[in-house]
């Protein structure tokens, strides 16, 4: 009995031995699928992910694409536009040299101080130059023309030439007024305008040249 004990416990030893190999390797091909099974998701995963990728870069060009294209387009606005100003001061300096030849000038009056005109830093009217222009404006009613007045306004050198400008404006605007108020010039037919210090016709450095300088042109063209 004893030997026979003896035989069969090899045997038991030997058939758990082999049922310890097939749940391994079972575990084994399980573990194995598990895990290809993973690996096959991931590498989904990342196939999508690149495909999401591609196309922001798509979008991402398309988008790049548009705004260069705007950038040209408000290029081509930009020239476009320069070019309509260009061609538009082109034509105001034609119709300013077909106004200035067209017209012709006929009277020409200066308002100087030196000849009685105004006063260092005034703009009031003396009395000589509103004989002046009484003058002017009867030599004009015994040859009557359609006429316009220019009148400019002048200065010294002496102050900023922001108030010099301001002073040859007040000072041409008294002249305006004057032919208005005294002789019934339409207002349409005058134009005022400061050159304040810009264009002297003497010298700044002596009193005369500064009295010659402080002054009104009014120049009457047909």
């Amino acid at each position: 009995m004893m030997r026979k004990f003896l035989l069969a416990v090899p045997v038991v030893a030997l058939a758990l031995s082999g049922t310890t190999a097939c749940a391994t390797k079972k575990f084994v091909r399980t573990e194995v699928g598990s895990v290809n099974d993973k690996v096959s998701s991931l590498g989904q995963q990342l196939e999508q992910n690149e495909q999401r990728t591609k196309a922001n870069e798509d979008k991402i060009a398309q988008v790049d694409q548009k705004a260069d294209q705007a950038d040209q387009k408000a290029l081509t606005a930009g020239r476009t536009a320069d070019e309509a100003k260009q061609a538009a001061s082109a034509v105001d300096v034609k119709a300013d040299a077909i106004d200035k030849a067209s017209k012709k000038l006929i009277y020409e009056v200066v308002l100087s101080e030196a000849q009685g005109g105004f006063k260092f830093a005034r703009a009031v009217l003396p009395d000589e130059a509103k004989a002046q222009l009484d003058k002017l404006v009867t030599d004009l009613a015994a040859d009557p023309k359609a006429v316009w007045f220019e009148i400019e306004g002048h200065t010294d050198s002496i102050g900023s030439p922001l108030t010099n400008d301001r002073l040859g404006m007040e000072r041409a605007e008294s002249v305006k007024r004057y032919l208005y108020e005294a002789h019934k010039v339409p207002l349409h037919k005058m134009n005022v305008i400061s050159y304040g210090e810009a264009k002297p016709v003497s010298p700044n450095k002596t009193r005369t040249g500064r009295a010659e300088n402080r002054r009104i042109v009014v120049r009457v063209l047909s």
